[in-house]
Protein backbone atom coordinates (compact mmCIF):
# COMPACT_ATOMS: atom_id res chain seq x y z
CA UNK A 1 0.00 0.00 0.00
CA UNK A 2 1.36 3.39 -1.00
CA UNK A 3 0.75 5.90 1.78
CA UNK A 4 0.32 9.51 0.69
CA UNK A 5 -1.66 10.97 3.59
CA UNK A 6 -0.54 10.82 7.23
CA UNK A 7 -1.72 12.39 10.48
CA UNK A 8 0.46 13.26 13.46
CA UNK A 9 -1.31 13.68 16.78
CA UNK A 10 0.93 15.83 18.92
CA UNK A 11 2.32 19.18 17.78
CA UNK A 12 5.46 19.36 19.91
CA UNK A 13 9.06 19.16 18.74
CA UNK A 14 8.88 15.49 17.74
CA UNK A 15 5.61 15.92 15.85
CA UNK A 16 7.01 18.93 14.04
CA UNK A 17 10.15 17.07 13.00
CA UNK A 18 8.16 14.09 11.73
CA UNK A 19 5.90 16.44 9.78
CA UNK A 20 8.91 18.06 8.10
CA UNK A 21 10.34 14.63 7.20
CA UNK A 22 7.03 13.42 5.74
CA UNK A 23 6.41 16.58 3.72
CA UNK A 24 9.98 16.41 2.40
CA UNK A 25 9.21 12.82 1.39
CA UNK A 26 6.22 13.89 -0.77
CA UNK A 27 3.58 12.90 1.81
CA UNK A 28 0.64 15.11 2.79
CA UNK A 29 0.61 15.47 6.56
CA UNK A 30 -1.81 16.89 9.11
CA UNK A 31 -0.40 17.88 12.51
CA UNK A 32 -3.07 17.80 15.20
CA UNK A 33 -2.71 19.64 18.49
CA UNK A 34 -4.97 17.92 21.02
CA UNK A 35 -4.45 20.39 23.84
CA UNK A 36 -7.14 22.96 24.51
CA UNK A 37 -5.24 26.26 24.42
CA UNK A 38 -8.26 28.56 24.56
CA UNK A 39 -7.54 32.00 23.14
CA UNK A 40 -3.93 30.98 22.50
CA UNK A 41 -4.82 28.29 19.96
CA UNK A 42 -4.27 30.41 16.86
CA UNK A 43 -0.89 31.75 17.92
CA UNK A 44 0.31 28.30 18.97
CA UNK A 45 -0.63 26.71 15.64
CA UNK A 46 1.15 29.54 13.84
CA UNK A 47 4.25 28.90 15.92
CA UNK A 48 4.13 25.20 14.97
CA UNK A 49 3.86 26.11 11.30
CA UNK A 50 6.79 28.49 11.63
CA UNK A 51 8.90 25.80 13.31
CA UNK A 52 8.20 23.27 10.54
CA UNK A 53 9.00 25.92 7.93
CA UNK A 54 12.31 26.59 9.69
CA UNK A 55 13.21 22.89 9.56
CA UNK A 56 12.53 22.80 5.83
CA UNK A 57 14.42 26.04 5.23
CA UNK A 58 17.38 24.37 6.92
CA UNK A 59 17.24 21.69 4.24
CA UNK A 60 17.55 24.45 1.65
CA UNK A 61 20.62 25.82 3.44
CA UNK A 62 22.11 22.31 3.55
CA UNK A 63 21.56 21.87 -0.17
CA UNK A 64 19.04 19.06 0.30
CA UNK A 65 16.07 21.02 -1.05
CA UNK A 66 16.04 23.48 -3.94
CA UNK A 67 14.69 26.89 -2.94
CA UNK A 68 12.08 26.72 -5.70
CA UNK A 69 10.65 23.53 -4.18
CA UNK A 70 10.33 24.91 -0.64
CA UNK A 71 6.77 26.24 -0.85
CA UNK A 72 5.54 23.06 -2.54
CA UNK A 73 6.88 21.00 0.37
CA UNK A 74 5.51 23.39 3.00
CA UNK A 75 2.07 23.27 1.35
CA UNK A 76 1.88 19.55 2.15
CA UNK A 77 1.65 20.38 5.87
CA UNK A 78 -1.58 21.31 7.63
CA UNK A 79 -1.60 22.24 11.31
CA UNK A 80 -4.95 22.08 13.10
CA UNK A 81 -6.49 21.85 16.55
CA UNK A 82 -8.50 18.78 17.55
CA UNK A 83 -11.97 20.25 16.82
CA UNK A 84 -10.90 21.01 13.23
CA UNK A 85 -9.09 17.72 12.62
CA UNK A 86 -11.91 15.27 11.91
CA UNK A 87 -11.65 15.58 8.13
CA UNK A 88 -7.88 15.14 8.23
CA UNK A 89 -8.13 12.13 10.51
CA UNK A 90 -10.81 10.42 8.45
CA UNK A 91 -8.57 10.53 5.37
CA UNK A 92 -5.33 9.51 7.11
CA UNK A 93 -3.77 6.23 5.95
CA UNK A 94 -1.42 6.05 8.94
CA UNK A 95 -1.23 7.96 12.23
CA UNK A 96 1.75 8.80 14.40
CA UNK A 97 1.00 9.50 18.08
CA UNK A 98 3.54 12.03 19.35
CA UNK A 99 2.07 13.43 22.55
CA UNK A 100 4.10 13.91 25.78
CA UNK A 101 5.53 10.87 27.58
CA UNK A 102 2.82 10.68 30.23
CA UNK A 103 0.74 7.50 30.37
CA UNK A 104 -2.58 9.25 30.93
CA UNK A 105 -1.90 11.65 28.06
CA UNK A 106 -1.10 8.64 25.85
CA UNK A 107 -4.36 6.97 26.88
CA UNK A 108 -6.45 10.02 25.99
CA UNK A 109 -4.64 10.54 22.68
CA UNK A 110 -4.91 6.92 21.56
CA UNK A 111 -8.60 6.79 22.44
CA UNK A 112 -9.20 9.97 20.45
CA UNK A 113 -7.25 8.63 17.47
CA UNK A 114 -9.19 5.36 17.40
CA UNK A 115 -12.46 7.26 17.43
CA UNK A 116 -11.47 9.39 14.43
CA UNK A 117 -9.76 7.01 11.98
CA UNK A 118 -10.83 3.94 10.03
CA UNK A 119 -10.49 0.58 11.82
CA UNK A 120 -7.66 -0.66 9.60
CA UNK A 121 -5.43 2.44 9.78
CA UNK A 122 -2.06 1.68 11.46
CA UNK A 123 -1.33 3.71 14.58
CA UNK A 124 2.33 4.13 15.51
CA UNK A 125 3.32 5.62 18.85
CA UNK A 126 6.61 7.52 18.75
CA UNK A 127 7.23 6.96 22.46
CA UNK A 128 10.73 6.39 23.77
CA UNK A 129 9.50 5.60 27.29
CA UNK A 130 6.79 2.96 26.88
CA UNK A 131 6.56 -0.30 24.97
CA UNK A 132 3.86 -1.30 22.54
CA UNK A 133 2.83 -3.91 25.10
CA UNK A 134 2.44 -1.19 27.75
CA UNK A 135 0.04 0.73 25.51
CA UNK A 136 -2.01 -2.13 24.06
CA UNK A 137 -4.66 -1.67 26.74
CA UNK A 138 -5.46 1.78 25.35
CA UNK A 139 -6.45 0.55 21.89
CA UNK A 140 -9.36 -1.61 20.82
CA UNK A 141 -7.60 -2.83 17.66
CA UNK A 142 -4.13 -3.92 18.85
CA UNK A 143 -3.42 -5.57 15.51
CA UNK A 144 -2.86 -2.15 13.93
CA UNK A 145 -0.79 -0.70 16.79
CA UNK A 146 3.02 -0.50 17.05
CA UNK A 147 5.92 1.72 18.15
CA UNK A 148 7.89 3.81 15.69
CA UNK A 149 10.64 5.54 17.63
CA UNK A 150 12.19 8.47 15.74
CA UNK A 151 15.46 10.00 16.92
CA UNK A 152 15.79 13.76 17.35
CA UNK A 153 16.10 15.80 15.26
CA UNK A 154 13.49 13.70 13.49
CA UNK A 155 13.65 15.70 10.26
CA UNK A 156 17.36 14.88 9.87
CA UNK A 157 18.26 11.61 11.63
CA UNK A 158 17.55 8.74 9.19
CA UNK A 159 16.99 6.00 11.78
CA UNK A 160 13.52 4.95 12.96
CA UNK A 161 13.20 2.02 15.38
CA UNK A 162 10.07 -0.04 14.73
CA UNK A 163 8.81 -2.29 17.50
CA UNK A 164 5.77 -4.56 17.21
CA UNK A 165 4.05 -6.59 19.89
CA UNK A 166 2.57 -10.08 19.71
CA UNK A 167 -0.80 -8.72 18.58
CA UNK A 168 0.57 -6.34 15.93
CA UNK A 169 -0.15 -7.48 12.39
CA UNK A 170 2.56 -7.84 9.79
CA UNK A 171 0.51 -5.54 7.55
CA UNK A 172 0.82 -2.69 10.05
CA UNK A 173 4.56 -3.26 10.40
CA UNK A 174 5.15 -3.42 6.65
CA UNK A 175 3.03 -0.33 5.98
CA UNK A 176 5.14 1.61 8.47
CA UNK A 177 8.43 0.25 7.15
CA UNK A 178 7.51 0.98 3.56
CA UNK A 179 6.54 4.54 4.44
CA UNK A 180 9.84 5.10 6.22
CA UNK A 181 11.81 3.82 3.24
CA UNK A 182 9.73 5.90 0.82
CA UNK A 183 10.56 9.14 2.65
CA UNK A 184 14.28 8.34 2.86
CA UNK A 185 14.45 6.97 6.40
CA UNK A 186 16.21 3.80 7.55
CA UNK A 187 13.91 1.55 9.60
CA UNK A 188 15.23 -1.13 11.94
CA UNK A 189 13.06 -3.59 13.84
CA UNK A 190 13.38 -4.67 17.46
CA UNK A 191 11.30 -6.58 19.96
CA UNK A 192 9.32 -4.72 22.65
CA UNK A 193 12.25 -4.48 25.05
CA UNK A 194 12.99 -1.53 27.37
CA UNK A 195 15.17 1.08 25.69
CA UNK A 196 14.77 -0.31 22.18
CA UNK A 197 18.23 -0.23 20.53
CA UNK A 198 19.72 3.26 20.55
CA UNK A 199 18.35 4.54 23.90
CA UNK A 200 19.53 1.38 25.66
CA UNK A 201 23.03 1.61 24.22
CA UNK A 202 23.40 5.33 24.73
CA UNK A 203 22.18 5.18 28.34
CA UNK A 204 25.10 2.90 29.22
CA UNK A 205 27.67 5.04 27.43
CA UNK A 206 26.36 8.38 28.71
CA UNK A 207 26.27 7.18 32.32
CA UNK A 208 29.80 5.83 32.02
CA UNK A 209 30.96 9.19 30.65
CA UNK A 210 29.38 10.94 33.64
CA UNK A 211 31.11 8.50 36.02
CA UNK A 212 34.45 9.29 34.37
CA UNK A 213 33.95 13.01 35.00
CA UNK A 214 32.99 12.33 38.62
CA UNK A 215 36.06 10.12 39.10
CA UNK A 216 38.38 12.73 37.61
CA UNK A 217 39.42 10.46 34.75
CA UNK A 218 39.17 13.34 32.26
CA UNK A 219 37.39 16.62 31.78
CA UNK A 220 33.96 16.76 30.16
CA UNK A 221 35.56 18.56 27.21
CA UNK A 222 38.20 15.89 26.65
CA UNK A 223 35.72 13.04 27.03
CA UNK A 224 33.42 14.63 24.46
CA UNK A 225 36.36 15.31 22.15
CA UNK A 226 37.38 11.66 22.40
CA UNK A 227 33.83 10.57 21.62
CA UNK A 228 33.45 12.86 18.61
CA UNK A 229 36.80 12.06 17.00
CA UNK A 230 37.43 8.48 18.11
CA UNK A 231 34.46 6.60 19.49
CA UNK A 232 31.66 8.19 17.48
CA UNK A 233 33.53 8.50 14.20
CA UNK A 234 34.42 4.80 14.18
CA UNK A 235 30.90 3.66 14.93
CA UNK A 236 29.44 5.83 12.19
CA UNK A 237 31.18 3.39 9.82
CA UNK A 238 31.32 0.13 11.77
CA UNK A 239 28.40 -1.00 13.91
CA UNK A 240 29.23 -2.16 17.44
CA UNK A 241 28.99 -5.85 16.63
CA UNK A 242 30.78 -5.39 13.32
CA UNK A 243 33.56 -3.63 15.22
CA UNK A 244 33.90 -6.61 17.57
CA UNK A 245 34.45 -8.85 14.55
CA UNK A 246 36.80 -6.30 12.96
CA UNK A 247 39.12 -6.01 15.95
CA UNK A 248 38.60 -9.51 17.23
CA UNK A 249 36.28 -10.81 19.91
CA UNK A 250 39.34 -11.90 21.89
CA UNK A 251 40.36 -8.25 22.36
CA UNK A 252 36.96 -7.36 23.78
CA UNK A 253 36.91 -10.50 25.93
CA UNK A 254 40.28 -9.83 27.58
CA UNK A 255 39.71 -6.09 27.90
CA UNK A 256 36.33 -6.73 29.55
CA UNK A 257 37.80 -9.12 32.08
CA UNK A 258 40.54 -6.63 32.94
CA UNK A 259 38.03 -3.78 33.37
CA UNK A 260 35.76 -6.03 35.44
CA UNK A 261 38.61 -6.64 37.83
CA UNK A 262 39.48 -2.95 38.04
CA UNK A 263 36.09 -1.24 37.79
CA UNK A 264 33.39 -3.76 38.62
CA UNK A 265 30.98 -6.35 37.28
CA UNK A 266 29.29 -3.95 34.86
CA UNK A 267 32.25 -4.58 32.52
CA UNK A 268 31.84 -8.38 32.49
CA UNK A 269 31.92 -9.84 28.96
CA UNK A 270 28.49 -10.71 27.59
CA UNK A 271 27.54 -14.37 27.47
CA UNK A 272 27.53 -14.29 23.66
CA UNK A 273 31.06 -12.84 23.67
CA UNK A 274 32.20 -15.72 25.87
CA UNK A 275 30.38 -18.19 23.65
CA UNK A 276 31.98 -16.81 20.48
CA UNK A 277 35.40 -17.07 22.11
CA UNK A 278 34.83 -20.68 23.11
CA UNK A 279 33.51 -21.70 19.68
CA UNK A 280 36.22 -20.01 17.60
CA UNK A 281 34.07 -17.20 16.25
CA UNK A 282 36.37 -14.30 16.95
CA UNK A 283 35.52 -12.38 13.80
CA UNK A 284 37.59 -11.65 10.70
CA UNK A 285 40.53 -13.72 11.94
CA UNK A 286 38.31 -16.83 12.13
CA UNK A 287 36.15 -15.95 9.14
CA UNK A 288 33.07 -15.71 11.34
CA UNK A 289 31.74 -14.02 14.43
CA UNK A 290 28.56 -11.99 14.55
CA UNK A 291 29.00 -11.89 10.77
CA UNK A 292 30.51 -14.28 8.22
CA UNK A 293 33.52 -13.15 6.17
CA UNK A 294 34.44 -14.50 2.75
CA UNK A 295 38.24 -14.82 2.52
CA UNK A 296 38.03 -13.86 -1.16
CA UNK A 297 36.41 -10.49 -0.44
CA UNK A 298 37.46 -9.61 3.11
CA UNK A 299 40.42 -7.46 1.97
CA UNK A 300 38.15 -5.39 -0.29
CA UNK A 301 35.64 -5.06 2.54
CA UNK A 302 38.29 -3.77 4.94
CA UNK A 303 39.64 -1.32 2.37
CA UNK A 304 36.12 0.01 1.70
CA UNK A 305 35.36 0.49 5.39
CA UNK A 306 38.73 2.21 5.96
CA UNK A 307 38.04 4.61 3.09
CA UNK A 308 34.61 5.40 4.55
CA UNK A 309 36.20 6.09 7.92
CA UNK A 310 38.75 8.41 6.31
CA UNK A 311 35.97 10.35 4.56
CA UNK A 312 34.13 10.82 7.87
CA UNK A 313 37.26 12.14 9.59
CA UNK A 314 38.04 14.38 6.62
CA UNK A 315 34.53 15.84 6.71
CA UNK A 316 35.07 16.62 10.40
CA UNK A 317 38.32 18.39 9.57
CA UNK A 318 40.28 15.86 11.60
CA UNK A 319 42.40 14.24 8.86
CA UNK A 320 45.67 16.15 8.35
CA UNK A 321 47.44 16.45 5.00
CA UNK A 322 51.12 15.60 4.79
CA UNK A 323 51.96 19.08 3.55
CA UNK A 324 50.25 20.65 6.56
CA UNK A 325 52.55 18.94 9.06
CA UNK A 326 55.79 20.68 9.97
CA UNK A 327 58.79 18.37 10.42
CA UNK A 328 60.62 18.48 13.70
CA UNK A 329 63.80 20.52 13.73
Amino acid sequence: MTISNVAIVGAGRMGQGIAAALAFGHVAVSVVDLRDRGDGTGSYLQAVEASIRSMLERKVILGLLHPTDLEEVIDRVTVVSAPDALTSMSSAQLVFEAVPEIMEVKRVALSWIENTVEDDVPIASTTSSFLVTDLYEFVSHPERFLNAHWLNPADLIPLVEISAGVHTSELAVEATRELMIAIGKTPVTCSPSPGYIVPRLQALVMNEAARMVAEGVASAEDIDRAVRIGFGARFSVLGLLEFIDWGGCDILYHASNYLRGELGERFSPAELVESNMASGRRGISDGQGFYTFDPLTVDEYQARRTAEFARILDALGELPRYGDLVPAT
